[in-house]
């Protein structure tokens, strides 16, 4: 693009979630407004969901990338604008949209959303790197915003169906974790921190956080920052179901408004047994290792199984729109 030349976005959406043709009548207005010039429309697909056609689209010229889906597809693009430096906006579509929810981005209004990517600021924030070891010896390099995890979290998105979670939204997840709650398991890992040495443990999920906030507000990890350059990572290990009842209360009130004063924290403090259900750690980077081979998830999407892995950040790695 020559200095003359209007600015181009380009959108790569997923044509399975919603209405494009009102989608695009609101980014061309926006796009016009701004003084933008006509933006690119990439669609993805399965080959493809996201990757590849971000990569197409800065070749292109592009001068940001909106990213118009779910979780799964602002991965993908994400990936393919790593070290680029093209700002990513978001226009939330997908089921949990929980990128969105950490950086502020409205889920429910595209309007506003489709605002702040011509007219908001840039923040540059960490990209997850999760490097897979597979059973077969090969190794594999992902990228992921949010969350990855290995256990029942796993296990539930494994058997999530598509067309539950199209047609019902969360309650997909819940149907899931109703199949695969009774023959959990806990299991044994050998992680080790970066610099630091090598522990064992039993788990029934171990998550790997860029940013803690989940669907409907929940704060699985409180204390994550998504530019901070670290991984924060929650070990849980609850026994039987007043553990499990113990994990949800160390989220909804532990994790919940009362940490978020001074007098609140105090009375979290007071008030907290011994409780080991939950353990949290922070890294820049961390390798897992697995007695026995066990499926893996990146941002809520299936990645089949591994023998081991490693997560890591590259900070800053991406750029996204912002308020």
């Amino acid at each position: 693009m020559t200095s003359t030349e209007s600015p181009r976005a380009a959108v790569i959406f997923n044509p399975t979630k919603g209405r494009i043709q009102e989608l695009r009548r609101q980014i061309d207005a926006a796009a016009t407004a701004a003084g933008w010039g006509e933006s690119m429309w990439f669609e993805t697909s399965v080959e493809d969901p996201g990757r590849g056609i971000a990569l197409e689209a800065v070749e292109a010229g592009a001068a940001m990338v909106l990213a118009a889906g779910g979780d799964g597809t602002v991965r993908s693009v994400a990936e393919g604008l790593r070290d680029s430096g093209i700002p990513l906006a978001l226009l939330p579509r997908g089921t949990g949209n929980v990128l969105a929810r950490n950086i502020g981005v409205p889920i429910t209004n595209t309007a506003d959303a489709i605002r702040i990517a011509f007219e908001g600021n840039t923040r540059h924030i960490d990209l997850g790197i999760a490097t897979l070891s597979r059973i077969d010896g090969s190794i594999e390099e992902h990228g992921f915003l949010v969350m990855a995890g290995m256990g029942i979290d796993a296990d539930i998105m494994a058997n999530t169906s598509d067309a539950l979670k199209k047609s019902f939204g969360w309650l997909a997840y819940v149907d899931a974790g109703i199949r695969v709650l009774p023959g959990a398991k806990p299991f044994r890992i050998r992680y080790q921190l970066e610099g630091k040495p090598v522990h064992s443990a039993h788990v029934s999920t171990i998550l790997f956080g860029n940013c803690g906030t989940l669907t409907g507000g929940l704060e699985m990890m409180p204390d994550a920052v998504v530019d901070d350059g670290l991984l924060d990572v929650a070990v849980l290990q609850p026994r039987g179901t007043v553990g499990w009842i113990d994990v949800a209360r160390r989220l909804r009130v532990d994790n919940g408004p009362l940490r978020k004063s001074v007098m609140g924290r105090r009375i979290i403090k007071a008030t907290s047994g011994n409780s080991s259900t939950i353990t949290y750690l922070r890294s820049a980077g961390i390798t897992v290792s697995l007695e026995k081979p066990r499926a893996i998830e990146l941002d809520g999407d299936g990645f089949g199984i591994v023998a081991g892995v490693r997560f890591a950040t590259d900070p800053g790695a991406l750029a996204v729109r912002v308020r």
